[in-house]
C-alpha cells in the first residue's frame, strides 16, 4: 500500500497507508486529517480539501484540469503546487508523497 506524509499547518506530520485507487481526500477522511474537511464529498465543487504537493511530486501529480482550476479560485492560500485532494487518485507511483495542508483549510 502506498503511504502518504500529510504535513499539517501546525507543522505535525501523519504518515498514513492509502489504498490504491482511493483519491488523497478520501484517505485523509478515512485517517482523520481533520485539515481536510471535503464538504462536498469529492465531486470537485469546493475548496475543502485544497492542499499543496510538495515540489519533489508535483510532477507526478501534474497540472490541475480546466474545472478544477475553477473551484480553486474560492480557496485561500492558493499555490503553483495547490490541488484539490479529490482529484488526485492514489497509485503505487505515489508512495511517500508529501502533501501540506494550508492553514486556511
Amino acid at each position: 500500500m502506498p503511504n502518504i506524509t500529510f504535513i499539517l499547518a501546525d507543522e505535525s506530520v501523519k504518515v498514513v497507508e492509502a489504498i490504491e485507487g482511493d483519491s488523497i481526500m478520501q484517505t485523509a477522511v478515512d485517517n482523520d486529517i481533520e485539515e481536510i474537511t471535503a464538504s462536498c464529498g469529492g465531486n470537485c465543487s469546493c475548496a475543502t480539501c485544497h492542499c499543496i504537493i510538495d515540489d519533489t511530486w508535483i510532477s507526478k501529480v501534474g497540472a490541475a484540469d480546466e474545472d478544477e482550476t475553477a473551484v480553486m479560485e474560492s480557496a485561500i492560500e492558493v499555490t503553483a503546487n495547490s490541488r484539490l485532494s479529490c482529484q488526485i487518485k492514489v497509485t503505487d507511483a505515489l508512495d511517500g508523497i508529501v502533501v501540506h495542508i494550508p492553514s486556511s483549510e
